[in-house]
C-alpha cells in the first residue's frame, strides 16, 4: 500500500469513526470521568510536566513538523513542558525559536526550564499576554520571523482569549496555525469549572466562535480533531487559509 492509498484508507476510517455515535458518547464519558483524576497532569516531556493530553501532544508534533515555523509563540508556561516540547521538535527540524509568555513565571519553574538542554531555543517573557507593553515586546521579537505558529493556553475566559486571538492572529500567515487550548471547557459539566473565572458560555471555545465570525483568514481544521477524538482543543485547531 503506497502513501496515497494509506491516507485515503485513513480518511475513510476517520469518517466512519466520527459517525459512530456510540463511540463518540463513550469518548465524551471517558473524558469527563478522567477529568476527576487530573488525567492531563500525569505526563512529562523530556522531564518537565506538560499538562496536556497525549493525543494533543501528537497533534502538536504533526503541526510543527508540517509548518516548520521560525517562531512558536506560547501564552501560558506553567511548568514549561509545552515550551520544551516545541523546542525539542524545532531542534529536530534544525531551526526555530520558542517565545513563552506567562503572567507569573514561578522561580522554581524558571530555574528548571533554564537548566534544560532545550532552553537554548527558548525565551520567556513575564507579564500578561494581552498587556500592551508585552504585546509590543512580542511583535518586536517576531518582526524578523517569516513563519509563526501560535499556541494559546493562558487565562481561559472568553474576553482574554478573544483579545489574544485578535492580537496574535496578525502574526500568523497562510498555512500556519493558532491552536487554542481548553476549548473543551464549553462541552464539560459545569462542575468541572467550579470556582473558576471561566465556564460554560465563557471560555476559549466561545472566544473562537466570536473570533471566526469577524475573521475570514482562519478556519477550524476539523480533520485534526476528528482523528484525535480525545482532545482538549475541539474547534481550537485554527488554520490560516488566506
Amino acid at each position: 500500500m503506497n502513501n496515497i492509498e494509506f491516507q485515503k484508507r485513513n480518511k475513510k476510517y476517520i469518517k466512519k469513526m466520527c459517525a459512530d455515535k456510540n463511540l463518540l458518547k463513550s469518548t465524551r464519558a471517558w473524558f469527563d470521568k478522567s477529568f476527576n483524576y487530573e488525567y492531563s497532569y500525569h505526563f512529562t516531556w523530556l522531564g518537565r510536566p506538560i499538562i496536556q493530553f497525549p493525543q494533543d501532544i501528537l497533534a502538536i508534533q504533526e503541526i510543527i513538523w508540517m509548518v516548520k515555523p521560525d517562531l512558536i509563540i506560547e501564552t501560558g508556561i506553567a511548568h514549561g513542558g509545552s515550551l520544551i516540547l516545541s523546542a525539542s521538535f524545532l531542534e529536530l527540524i534544525g531551526k526555530g525559536e520558542v517565545l513563552g509568555i506567562d503572567i507569573d513565571i514561578r522561580k522554581h519553574n524558571r530555574s528548571e526550564i533554564e537548566k534544560h538542554p532545550m532552553y537554548k531555543r527558548i525565551t520567556m517573557i513575564e507579564g500578561s499576554s494581552i498587556d500592551d507593553n508585552i504585546v509590543k515586546k512580542v511583535y518586536q521579537y517576531a518582526k524578523t520571523k517569516k513563519t509563526i505558529l501560535v499556541f494559546l493556553d493562558s487565562f481561559h475566559t472568553h474576553e482574554h482569549v478573544l483579545k489574544e486571538l485578535k492580537l496574535y492572529s496578525q502574526l500568523v500567515k497562510k498555512g500556519s496555525y493558532i491552536v487554542v487550548f481548553d476549548t473543551v471547557i464549553e462541552d464539560m459539566p459545569k462542575i468541572s469549572s467550579h470556582k473558576r473565572p471561566w465556564g460554560k458560555g465563557n471560555n476559549p471555545k466561545t472566544a473562537v466562535k466570536t473570533f471566526l465570525k469577524n475573521n475570514k483568514h482562519f478556519k477550524i481544521d476539523e480533520e485534526i480533531q476528528n482523528k484525535l477524538l480525545i482532545t482538549s482543543c475541539p474547534d481550537g485547531f485554527l488554520k490560516c487559509v488566506k
